[in-house]
């Protein structure tokens, strides 16, 4: 294995939105499969910036590199050539379980009885306290704080199952949101939760072989045919004779997350077979027909509510403009500016254009609401230039309960509409007016029904419950009880 030391990472601009755990791309079939990968996930950087990695495969010989950082930061032409294989299997990382460290930068690679198995995951094991806690007293030993490395040692458990048998009996025990891609050193599984909370999709490579990616948007790149998304509950597996699908059982209700729409699968992606830019047009457009407001135009802070700000200015009839300026080159990290130069995070990406919007009466789209603090960074900056009124408007209902299916929402204690009202929300972001999108329209603008979503961020109604462990730190909440912690994160 070889590894990049990590960069110096002072805080940057991303720190107070909302982050996805990560994403996936494996590649069966294809010579160069390994540099696939690398455009896959290029492709799925936007789902994690904190730690990037490849293994492949030739069927024998088993490599892999990783390290802390942006995919381009972490792979070269030369460490590229050093992964050799027609098999291969990528990761992007965010944690919202382990340390940010190079030990828990995946795929996870581990050698049992011989032979090798890799594990790359997008979201969260939500029973991973007490499975780990089960698999420590009978002797495993873990090399990091993952919970993706429970999934290894349920597997070396049930080895000699035979691999079909041995995933399904290690994911019947398992509980949570995993799009999981697993590699032998001639296979590839792909494996969805009973739920489908995170999105997994197939495609057909030029060549004819096979990608399974997060998203679509890592297909168009490689110039791979879609064939169809991996379905809750399917273990898919592909070797060189034959696709296999598998099921792990009982379906489960769909447990689709809604806030990929909101927030963050890329917009040329289709997700749970929905495409996103046309669901976020759509988005503005219903909140124009909710709530209607007389301004001068409508504007986005790029690159969050761009699409919505579309959809709301067609449906309004009111312009759209882009009054704010985007800094394209702003990295991840700079020199820090002393505290006297306040709001510098934000305005080092994002400047206003002073004589455009002064006397002006302002919309202003967003995609969500987390603790506050950008957004009044931001109306702080716009009436600092002039703007003669501020409004906002928000393409989700208000967030109210954190997330542990994979994504870092904060605790509900952190989340400033789980604290105050709308209206309390509009006079701390010093706005004149201030509306948010109803659950009831979000759904709506999917065009999916909305018992196949999750929507538990919004409305605290979370579909598969976690251990106790898990909860008291998701929650934020030192009870032991789940329903006492959820009845404080409301």
């Amino acid at each position: 294995m070889t590894s990049k030391s990590p960069a110096l990472n002072l805080p940057d601009l991303r720190d107070l939105r909302p982050k996805e755990e990560c994403g996936v791309c494996g590649i069966f079939g294809h010579q160069d499969a390994a540099k696939l990968t690398y455009f896959g996930l290029y492709a799925l950087q936007h789902r994690g910036q904190e730690s990037a990695g490849i293994v492949a495969s030739d069927g024998v010989k088993v490599s892999q590199h990783k390290g802390m950082g942006l995919v381009p930061e972490v792979f070269s032409e030369e460490n590229l050539r050093t992964l050799t294989g027609h098999l291969s299997v990528g990761h992007v990382r965010y944690s919202t379980t382990g340390a940010s460290n190079i030990v828990n930068a995946q795929p996870f690679l581990a050698t049992h009885r011989g032979c090798t198995l890799t594990v790359a995951h997008n979201g969260n094991l939500v029973n991973i306290r007490s499975l780990r806690e089960q698999l420590e007293n009978k002797g495993s030993i873990f090399q990091s704080t993952m919970d993706s490395e429970v999934v290894v040692h349920l597997l070396a458990r049930c080895a000699d199952l035979g691999l079909e048998e041995a995933v399904i009996d290690t994911f019947r025990q398992i509980e949570g949101a995993y799009s999981i891609l697993l590699m032998t050193a001639d296979k590839l599984v792909a494996v969805r939760d009973p739920g489908g909370f995170r999105p997994l999709c197939l495609g057909k490579l030029a060549n004819g072989g096979y990608i399974v990616a997060s998203e679509t948007c890592a297909l168009d790149l490689v110039e791979a045919q879609y064939l169809r998304d991996i379905e809750p509950g399917e273990v898919l597996i592909i070797d060189k004779d034959r696709l296999k699908s598998l099921s792990l059982g009982s379906p489960r209700p769909r447990s689709y997350c809604i806030f990929e729409h909101v927030y963050f699968a890329r917009p040329d992606s289709d997700i749970f077979g929905i495409n996103v830019y046309q669901s976020r047009k759509r988005m503005g457009q219903i909140l124009a027909r909710e709530h209607t407001i007389d301004a001068d135009f409508v504007m986005p802070f790029p690159d969050s509510g761009n699409y919505a700000a579309i959809g709301y200015s067609q449906a309004s009839g009111i312009p759209l403009e882009m009054g704010v300026i985007r800094n394209h080159y702003v990295g991840r990290t700079f020199i820090q500016p002393t505290q006297s130069m306040r709001d510098f995070s934000v305005r080092v990406k994002l400047n206003p254009i002073r004589s455009f919007l002064e006397n002006k009466r302002v919309i202003i789209m967003e995609d969500s609401i987390i603790r506050g603090t950008t957004a009044r960074s931001r109306v702080r900056s716009l009436r600092q230039v002039g703007v003669k009124e501020v409004h906002m408007v928000i393409s989700c209902p208000p967030t109210k309960h954190p997330c542990y299916y994979g994504i870092d929402f904060p605790s509900g204690g952190e989340l400033i509409a789980n604290q105050k009202s709308v209206e309390e929300i509009r006079a701390h972001l010093g706005l004149d007016s201030l509306y948010y999108l109803s659950l009831e329209g979000l759904v709506e603008a999917t065009g999916a029904p909305a018992d196949h979503f999750c929507k538990a961020c919004f409305d605290g109604n979370y579909p598969v419950a976690p251990d106790r462990e898990f909860h008291k730190l998701a929650l934020g909440c030192k009870s032991a009880s789940l329903s006492e912690c959820m009845k404080q994160a409301r």
